[in-house]
């Protein structure tokens, strides 16, 4: 069975965000001090993992666990599991996720185990300095350790990169060197308008239009056939052998592939990440014949997804957010 939106896009790829926290508090992410959701208002694992089969059974074939930091969820590792068994039965071909690194080599076996390939590692810096300024909580030599953990369990790692002007742009040559040097590849993404951040986002902002014509001038790019499913357009690196990504929903959105939706911590389905517009499936299932009511609320949820995002970073926008939910309650 599968679920079509109405243009006409098949619905294959759920990302699930379980937790809004997280252990890092990245600058044009979060603000420093955050006010967390209280546990009631949480999915439980068991619900999260009764959606995400609900979504299974209408033809998904792709799930991304995300967060906040998914690794800073207690008992996590029980919804890998179980979601890695509908890995074994054929019913899903890939189940990943995205992760800041900091709890990776503690549970890098077990995620293996769970039937997890390849995942996504957030890093903005290869400068442990900077990286503890951007993060403000992180630790750059634990995260690495996670990176070469990850690697020894066999797990296939690209890296995220958000391009924020002024502060990693110099680096991205010596990044794109070391993902080739260590057999990984890198996605570059522009900085995206969502919550209120303590500073400007217009400040950060840096097209990734800008930044290809720059690695053009260093590196011999070709564009690519690979795809995963996601919103990045790659090219192939000739000197290293990898690839680089670059998601760019401001310059140029990739809304009309978009096979994608979002189930929040909370339960509220986002049919688009720069959109409003969602569904209370917490309400649905903790409701009356919540199991049978749940396929009708998908479907419904999904005959409402739009054309796409109105996302927007200038400064007559005064920096406002597009969306006032921070990208750590959606999922990344």
């Amino acid at each position: 069975m599968n679920v079509i939106d109405p243009f006409g896009r098949k619905i294959d790829y759920l990302r699930v965000s379980v937790t809004d926290r997280c252990d890092f508090r990245c600058k044009y992410c979060m603000s420093e001090n955050m006010t967390f959701l209280p546990k009631k208002d949480i999915l439980s694992l068991e619900e999260l993992e009764m959606v995400s089969a609900a979504f299974i059974r209408k033809g998904v074939r792709k799930i991304r666990i995300t967060g906040g930091e998914p690794l800073v969820r207690k008992g996590i590792m029980e919804l890998f599991r179980n979601l890695g068994l509908y890995i074994k039965s054929g019913e899903l071909d890939e189940l990943t996720l995205t992760t800041n690194g900091s709890q990776l080599g503690k549970y890098a076996d077990e995620l293996y185990d769970a039937g997890v390939r390849r995942l996504n590692v957030s890093l903005d810096t290869l400068n442990p300095y900077q990286f503890q300024d951007i993060t403000r909580w992180g630790n750059f030599e634990k995260v690495m350790k996670s990176i070469r953990a990850a690697k020894a369990a066999g797990l296939k790692i690209k890296i995220n990169t958000v391009a924020l002007k002024g502060f990693n742009d110099h680096e991205f040559n010596d990044m794109i060197q070391w993902v080739g040097d260590e057999g990984m590849d890198i996605t570059f993404i522009e900085t995206m308008p969502m919550g209120m951040i303590d500073g400007q986002r217009s400040d950060q902002y840096l097209p990734l239009s800008e930044v290809k014509k720059q690695l053009a001038e260093r590196w011999t790019l070709t564009p690519s056939a690979y795809r995963t499913g996601g919103p990045s357009d790659y090219v192939d690196v000739a000197e290293t052998g990898g690839r680089i990504g670059f998601i760019t929903p401001l310059t140029h959105n990739f809304c009309e592939s978009c096979n994608r939706v979002r189930l929040t911590c909370t339960g509220m389905l986002y049919m688009c990440l720069g959109q409003e517009d969602s569904a209370d499936l917490k309400a649905v299932l903790r409701g009356e014949n919540g199991l049978e009511a749940l396929d009708a609320a998908i479907d419904e949820a999904i005959g409402r997804k739009p054309k796409g995002h109105d996302f927007v970073i200038d400064r007559q926008n005064d920096d406002r957010p597009a969306v006032p939910r921070h990208m750590s309650v959606t999922g990344g």
